[in-house]
């Protein structure tokens, strides 16, 4: 289905160092024993690598985006340099046309000859003499002139110089960017998909690993209530028809990439982690109104059964769990916990101050 509203679609760039890569590719810890597929112990997962993966490309983004600004800058510092280029170019084109008429007058006046001679071969030396302050003040502008356009010619090198510098350091930064950019994001391809492997073995069995816990980020909001996701473009909407449900669909879909965070989006208690069926990995919290919101197809679940969480709370990564054909997180809001139960999600967080 075509989106239906968007906004800027950020995905997390995971710095993935060599180390953390073999411990990605170890094979899988037991599954936890449930009845439901309810999470065990803690216990080490690619979940986990991932989420240590992506705090540190939090700060390689950061110092990606510091560089993109810094070559902004740059750039605009060039732009400034080359309107001076022309500037100056014009005032060295406009001094040697003012040049060119001071000789063709001195020329046609003699003004190249000694004034002993121009005295001798004048019809009249009186006026010649009379004339000789004019000439003394049109030579001493000519001068003048000479001098403005040196010191112009100077103003040109210099501006000159300092563009092509600018010019230089701006295609080696863009050039580093580049590189680090392809570098993250073959990295990050990598990390994503031995993650989703990971989530696709627990799905399968129906078993939830240990919660995968978050270093959850500063946050200085005094909001109730949040979206699931920071960053995303909606996709499937609430009540809407497609191939990939036997009735309609009951929630909201939030086209993410694999192991982007998913947040919960009020105060509440995890009354469900489960890891099998339709909705693959999911997560269910009740929240202090009573109702409640499901967090679907995930790559990990950060939080166990029964726990206490909060707005904003990292409670799990996107993934494509379950009956799924790409990426995304399913969110429903619920009058129950139960399938079945539940309410359009755009306008329950619409009445909750939160407009997707």
């Amino acid at each position: 289905m075509r989106p239906s509203s968007c906004r800027p679609l950020v995905v997390p760039l995971l710095l993935c160092a060599s180390a953390v890569l073999t411990a990605l590719c170890m094979p899988p810890s037991a599954a936890a024993d449930g009845d439901d597929g309810a999470a065990g112990p803690d216990v080490p997962t690619a979940g986990a690598a991932v989420t240590h993966l992506y705090e540190e490309a939090q700060a390689a983004t950061v110092r990606y985006e510091e560089g993109e600004r810094a070559a902004d800058a740059q750039r605009a510092r060039v732009r400034r340099l080359d309107r001076l280029l022309a500037e100056e170019q014009h005032a060295v084109a406009v001094l040697h046309e003012d040049l060119g008429r001071m000789a063709s007058a001195q020329y046609r006046t003699g003004g190249g000859l000694p004034l002993t001679a121009r005295l001798l071969l004048a019809d009249d030396p009186e006026q010649l003499l009379r004339g000789r302050r004019v000439v003394g003040q049109a030579d001493l502008a000519v001068t003048n002139a000479v001098e403005r356009t040196q010191r112009a010619v100077a103003r040109l090198g210099v501006a000159k110089r300092s563009a092509d510098r600018a010019r230089h350091v701006l295609d080696r930064r863009t050039a580093h960017l580049g590189r680090l950019k392809r570098d993250i994001e073959e990295k990050l391809e990598s990390a994503r998909w031995q993650l989703q492997g990971e989530a696709d073995r627990s799905a399968a069995a129906g078993r939830c690993r240990g919660a995968v816990r978050h270093a959850q980020p500063p946050s200085s909001s005094t909001r109730a209530w949040v979206s699931p996701v920071e960053s995303y473009e909606l996709s499937a909407g609430f009540d809407s028809v497609g191939e990939r449900w036997a009735g309609r669909h009951t929630g909201q879909d939030f086209a993410v990439g694999i192991g982007a965070p998913v947040r919960s989006v009020g105060d509440g208690r995890v009354v469900r982690v489960a890891c099998g069926g339709g909705f693959g990995i999911e997560v269910v919290v009740r929240h202090e109104d009573d109702s409640y919101t499901q967090y679907a197809h995930l790559a990990s679940a950060a939080v166990d059964q029964g726990e206490l969480v909060r707005v904003g709370q990292w409670i799990g990564q996107v993934g494509t769990t379950g009956n799924s054909t790409g990426p995304h997180l399913h969110f429903e809001a619920r009058r129950t916990p139960h399938h079945g139960s539940a309410v359009d999600p755009v306008e329950w967080l619409a009445e909750r101050g939160v407009d997707l």
